[in-house]
């Protein structure tokens, strides 16, 4: 399990490691081209599930922590619907990857 920490101080979002590989390509090409962009996600909350939404912008700390050292094969048609979310008004979100690795 990786984390995307995010702010300062740094707030801990827990991320399978390859759904943060694909998550790191959209969103370091979005904030290198200088474009925030809101970030929606799941999680449990003292046992119950809730949802966030985080302003991601170029000038707020950032960091990708991996479980693995291995770097998993990126799925170009998954990474293109997280594109094309991440594009959206509503944002970036995590969508379910599809069965057709490339």
């Amino acid at each position: 399990m990786g984390v995307l920490l995010y702010g300062r101080p740094a707030e801990e979002i827990e991320i399978d490691d390859r759904t943060l590989a694909h998550l790191k390509i959209v969103i370091l090409a979005k904030l290198r081209r200088g474009e925030p962009l809101p970030f929606s996600f799941e999680h449990e909350v003292n046992g119950a599930s809730g949802r966030s939404t985080i302003w991601l912008h170029p000038t707020v700390p950032l960091q990708f922590t991996f479980d693995s050292s291995a770097q998993p094969a990126i799925n170009r048609g998954w990474l293109e619907r997280l594109i094309v979310a991440a594009n959206s008004l509503d944002g970036l979100r995590l969508l379910p990857e599809d069965d057709h690795a490339s």
